[in-house]
């Protein structure tokens, strides 16, 4: 029976690369000179210390768009609230979404029932499985799931016959 898995994945060495050619960028950058601002990526978690809102609010520009140079979905980064540091100067935790959390699943296997194509959803941990008896009806569903609006980068994985 054919089948296929959907996931939400961002590469982590990707992601590495991203960060440090958005530090090379802020060392090079004319409106950063004499500026002590910071990227530090963590696991999942990228810190950003920057002196000001203004910094701020170009660093994550930054972000975007060296991901989106990169090929990672910039819908990937989920951006903290932005606190007070010590110094005057603001810190801000992003973090890398791996995964689909349950409400995603639930709501992704629920369009997928609505749909009425013949198929089955099953949630498995951090992934869904969708199961059909023809290819057809499997890629009916991915291309609704693509045209969904949903706020997590999706790919679509393991297609088998």
């Amino acid at each position: 029976m054919p089948s296929f898995d959907i996931v939400s994945k961002v590469d982590i060495q990707e992601v590495d690369n991203a960060v440090n050619s958005v530090l090379r960028e802020v060392a090079q950058r004319f409106d950063f000179k004499g500026s002590n601002c910071t990227l530090e990526l963590d696991e999942n978690e990228i810190t950003v210390k920057a002196d000001d809102d203004y910094k701020l609010d170009q660093i994550q520009l930054m972000l975007k768009g060296h991901f989106t140079k990169r090929k990672i979905d910039a819908k990937s980064l989920d951006f903290g609230k932005p606190e007070m540091a010590s110094g005057n100067s603001v810190r801000q935790k992003i973090t890398v979404k791996q995964g689909i959390d349950s409400d995603t699943a639930k709501l992704i296997v629920k369009e997928i029932k609505n749909s009425k194509i013949k198929v089955q959803a099953s949630i498995r941990g951090e992934e869904v499985r969708v199961d059909g008896k023809k290819r057809d009806d499997l890629q009916n569903v991915i291309s609704m799931i693509k045209e969904s609006k949903l706020d997590l980068p999706l790919q679509f994985i393991n297609f088998r016959d």
